[in-house]
């Protein structure tokens, strides 16, 4: 697509962005792939409509507040990349432009508090539990709640496990296959830390040992993803100082995670930050994404050393995490896993691609868009007849457990790694 973007105006950032929307042909093979075309069947919910928006806004030839609403309709699910017969890297443009525009970006003082709220909150296990805490009180008072911090009070569970330590290092069981380094996510520790305990089991039953950085913290995600490019630099360089060379590879067992820790090179772009030896920190940034991988594609490399036990004959559903699926490519690894299992039949949801309306935060910024995904993949859910579904991300895992519930369904939301470990368990 042709354009008159100036990338040195839009700093560091603006050379990704405008590479994005000359490779655009607006051939408009992403309009059936997009959630927010189908939802508002709108040119301008769409990711070629978008394009052309942002390009407009960069060259400066649209207000910022005309594509505002738009582009904040975006979930980011980036179904539109492997839907793209041209290869536009979709996310080159929409996170790079969301952060590119922050400063300008008109938003109401509601909506201001509940984006605060929640970057000094879910990032942040000790102050989300207690945030989740408060949430309880919320709920009591809910008359008093300002109606734009509703959607919080919505999505907060009734109740929250325990906190669970995390050893730093868990020996591999029998021989030594490998040595990685996890991440252990932020929401994840506060909503579902046995996550994290079965993906440790399973990897040091498999002969991995499983170190965990003390010193590590959220991935960056969230931010990124909001435009907060402040805070994900802050997020990725306490990252990048906190996992050791030492490991055969840095895991994730959540999509969002793994795919914004794979951007960390678009993230830092131009950060004139040093870093020992290894030269620059955008240098380094790039050797490290390398090393990021999802705990099932290295569970796949390295081969299970013992199939699972199982535990009788069951059906489970599998949902692609669109930041698994779409953003990192890993669509065959989760499901073999499964189907390593005996006794599992594995069910494929209708309309696998449409996202689930998580997004990160999206479900607290776009509540009704977002509840009407959730209701729409809880109800193919449903449908397949399964007693399990099985996904990579919390964000998913918590969308769905919310949608399942209100539909009466008594079908168990599952992390790939809880239904292999379970298996183990026989």
């Amino acid at each position: 697509m042709l354009h008159t973007i100036k990338p040195e105006e839009h700093g560091p950032l603006g050379e990704p962005m405008a590479q994005a929307v000359q490779t655009c042909v607006h051939c408009g093979f992403c309009l059936a792939a997009c959630p927010t075309y189908r939802e508002f069947g709108q040119e301008m919910d769409s990711p070629r409509g978008r394009i052309v928006l942002m390009k407009q806004v960069l060259e400066g030839e649209l207000p910022l507040a005309a594509a505002q609403p738009h582009i904040d309709r975006c979930l980011g699910c980036l179904a539109c990349e492997p839907a793209c017969p041209s290869g536009v890297p979709y996310r080159d443009l929409i996170s790079p432009f969301r952060a590119v525009v922050q400063d300008r970006t008109e938003r109401s003082t509601g909506e201001k508090l509940r984006r605060w709220l929640a970057a000094q909150t879910i990032p942040h296990p000790g102050r989300f539990r207690l945030a989740l805490a408060g949430a309880k009180l919320g709920k009591a008072l809910r008359p008093l709640v300002p109606a734009v911090l509703e959607p919080m009070l919505d999505l907060a569970p009734d109740t929250v496990p325990p906190a669970v330590a995390l050893p730093r290092v868990t020996p591999a069981e029998g021989e030594r296959r490998a040595r990685v380094a996890l991440l252990a996510g932020c929401a994840q520790q506060v909503l579902d830390p046995d996550i994290n305990l079965a993906t440790i089991a399973v990897l040091a039953r498999n002969g991995v040992e499983v170190v965990v950085p003390e010193a590590q913290g959220c991935c960056g995600g969230l931010a990124w993803h909001t435009g907060d490019l402040g805070a994900a630099r802050d997020f990725a360089r306490r990252n990048l100082d906190a996992f050791p060379a030492g490991v055969d590879a840095i895991l994730t067992n959540a999509a969002g995670c793994g795919s914004a820790m794979h951007e960390y090179h678009l993230i830092l772009r131009g950060t004139p930050d040093e870093a020992g030896s290894t030269g620059s920190l955008q240098a380094r940034a790039e050797v490290f994404r390398k090393r990021v991988m999802d705990v099932s594609v290295f569970l796949n490399r390295l081969g299970l050393r013992e199939a699972p036990q199982g535990a009788g004959a069951q059906k489970v559903a599998y949902h692609d995490a669109c930041h698994l699926a779409n953003a990192q490519g890993v669509r065959e690894e989760p499901r073999k896993l499964l189907r390593a299992i005996p006794g599992v039949t594995l069910c494929e949801l209708a309309d696998a691609h449409l996202c689930c309306g998580s997004a990160g935060s999206y479900n607290l910024d776009q509540p009704d868009t977002a509840a009407s995904l959730g209701a729409q993949k809880a109800r193919a859910v449903i449908a397949t007849g399964a007693t399990v579904v099985a996904s990579g991300n919390i964000g998913c895992l918590t969308q769905l457990g919310v949608h399942l519930k209100k539909l009466g369904s008594p079908v168990r939301v599952r992390h790939t790694m809880q239904v292999l470990r379970d298996a183990y368990r026989g």
